[in-house]
């Protein structure tokens, strides 16, 4: 299909069809695994064109391969992008997107309130190369605006946040860094492209860890940013030299988990918001972060920009870390494990998933308690999971 009807087809048909098409290896249906290292050119002046870019085809597997560019392509027409690339892994993307865009003397705003791994690249490694990070309060917008007008080079934004569920207005804060001549990036990986679409709202790059909803089989690992071709392409030359590379293995596995990614997706919202009601009425639960729920800070913003409210959920027990000790060993039907967006629930504190490269003190400072536990719902069979949930809280 022409790239140019690509806009009339909804989701999960592109999640389905999207970059196929050609025609494969003996007529194959599905995408085939191409292993290969290097490809041979008999015509070495066509050896040279598509060595340097002025014609399809593929050199070397570090730099592109047949099986990672259809799963690129199919990413790129998801979030309705001008280009795409890949990486290794989730942090891949958003740490090379940041050292290939970056340089020193620039600034970046941000917030507190993004994934441990990204807190650690704006904590500690982008100030070591003169590269002046601000990290706001995730629910300061005004802060957030006031400090882009200070002066900023890369807004960098999480929406939802990892574990808290924070939701921020895409929108306002884009139309801040568009008019500062800021590069927007947004770390999409909880709303996944068929609850949210960053483009859409104006952002210049999304990124996704690939390895959590988009495989959905936790299989695979993975990265890819999508947006800008200028920006994608200054990127993709920095992840060439890199080496932070895609392989073909992992990239047909994220392509059959993109398969059934609006099903997933579909399913899992709906048992989230099922759990986060259940809970937030719970006797021994504190709080409950979802932004589905009407009583969430985030609800409103969430209803404007996303299409489904996430499979994520986080909440606090009233008994503290005691209390997460005492019902995560008795859930039957959950991972307890550093991992999320699988089709299993998978549940785990922050200081062994999402931040347990932080101190106790620096999760204390970001707003997250040693009571939390980061909930990802599966796709099994709502009453079973409530069920579970029920008998592992009635053991506190």
């Amino acid at each position: 299909m022409a790239n140019k009807d690509w806009g009339k087809v909804k989701q999960g048909t592109k999640a389905v069809w999207a970059g196929e098409g050609e025609t494969y290896f003996e007529g194959a249906a599905q995408v085939p695994i191409v292993n290969s290292v290097s490809y041979n050119h008999d015509d070495l002046d066509e050896w040279f064109e598509v060595a340097t870019g002025k014609r399809e085809g593929h050199i070397y597997s570090r730099n592109t391969n047949p099986t990672v560019q259809v799963f690129e392509e199919k990413m790129r027409i998801l979030e309705s992008a001008e280009a795409a690339t890949s990486f290794s892994t989730g942090m891949a993307a958003i740490s090379n997107t940041l050292f290939a865009l970056l340089s020193p003397g620039e600034r970046v705003v941000t917030v507190k309130d993004t994934y441990g791994g990204t807190s650690i690249v704006f904590l500690e490694h982008l100030p070591r190369f003169g590269i002046d990070v601000k990290m706001c309060e995730t629910n300061d917008a005004d802060e957030i605006e006031a400090e882009i007008n200070k002066g900023c080079d890369l807004l960098y934004l999480e929406t939802p946040t990892n574990p808290t569920m924070k939701v921020l207005d895409l929108k306002r804060l884009i139309k801040a860094g568009k008019k500062q001549n800021a590069v927007v990036m947004v770390d999409s990986t909880f709303a996944t492209p068929i609850n949210q679409n960053p483009i859409a709202l104006g952002t210049d790059l999304v990124v996704h860890s690939a390895t959590k909803f988009i495989g959905g089989h936790s299989d695979a690992m993975g990265g890819v940013i999508c947006g800008r071709s200028d920006l994608v392409k200054k990127v993709y030359s920095f992840r060439e030299i890199n080496g932070a590379t895609l392989d073909a293995n992992s990239a047909y596995l994220l392509l059959r988990g993109l398969k059934t990614l609006k099903l997933r997706i579909e399913k899992q919202n709906d048992n989230a918001m099922a759990l986060a009601e259940y809970l937030s009425n719970h006797k021994n639960v504190e709080d409950v972060f979802y932004p589905g729920l009407e009583g969430d800070a985030g609800h409103e913003v969430a209803k404007s920009q996303m299409k489904g409210f996430s499979g994520m959920l986080s909440f606090s027990l009233k008994g503290g870390f005691y209390d997460v000790r005492k019902i995560l060993p008795n859930l039957r039907f959950a991972h307890r494990a550093a991992h999320l967006g699988g089709v299993e629930t998978i549940v785990g504190p922050p200081r062994t998933t999402s931040h347990v490269e932080l101190t106790e003190n620096q999760r204390q400072k970001l707003g997250i308690p040693e009571s939390l536990v980061r909930c990802s719902v599966g796709i099994e069979d709502i009453e079973d999971i409530i069920d579970d949930f029920s008998q592992a809280l009635a053991k506190i």
